[in-house]
């Protein structure tokens, strides 16, 4: 299955949790998920009896959806986690939260992870001083992430950096606002991760 592109405020109202898939609008309260807090359709706001596979699918759904992979991408880095030794549920989040996108937008290069993507698959972002273009690059504690020289007057860049004094910048990235570099300092414990996810029903989901 290919990676999803339709309207993601509808996907967020349908999964009933906000995945951080509007940046700026979320932040200025303009998220279609806090004015109407329910499915779309004209049957939206009808109460449903969820089956447990479908809160396990859900909890898939809401990963796969929140770091923008596909199913493929996200069964991959599961058999990876699986293959580990470990609490598969974590080491599956660990595995999320190294893609060279995803760290992009800790950061706070990208108001998105889509947007990060964007930034990486155009060539804009350097790992080690060296350009990588491909977003599922997995990033390994110590390794510098930085804007090449001729992206920096990016103002959607700029923008993101500046929305970063509301929302913060993760514990596990240490950057540079001025300069636009960072270090992935080291791989973040699950605790630290504030996600709406569940992934031990994800892990309940593959094994069955």
């Amino acid at each position: 299955m290919a990676r999803y592109r339709g309207p993601v405020e509808k996907l967020e109202r349908r999964l009933g949790v906000d995945l951080g898939l509007k940046g700026e609008r979320r932040l200025a309260g303009k998220s279609a998920l806090e004015k109407r807090p329910y499915a779309p359709g004209q049957h939206g706001q009808r109460r449903t009896k969820i089956s447990e596979y479908g809160l396990q699918l859900r909890e898939k759904q809401k990963a796969k959806f929140m770091y923008g992979i596909s199913e493929k991408q996200f069964r991959s880095l599961f058999v990876e986690a699986n293959r580990r030794e470990g609490n598969t549920g974590s080491l599956l989040i660990e595995l999320l939260e190294k893609r060279l996108d995803n760290v992009v937008y800790r950061m706070g290069f990208a108001t998105t992870r889509a947007f990060a993507r964007q930034l990486v698959n155009h060539g804009h972002i350097l790992v080690d001083g060296k350009r990588v273009s491909i977003p599922s690059y997995s990033v390994k504690a110590g390794q510098k992430i930085e804007i090449r020289e001729k992206s920096k007057t990016n103002s959607q860049i700029l923008r993101a950096i500046e929305l970063t004094n509301q929302t913060g910048i993760v514990e596990w990235v240490d950057v540079d606002k001025e300069k636009l570099f960072g270090m992935f300092t080291r791989v973040p414990e699950r605790d630290e991760v504030n996600i709406p996810v569940e992934e031990r029903l994800i892990v309940e989901l593959y094994s069955k």
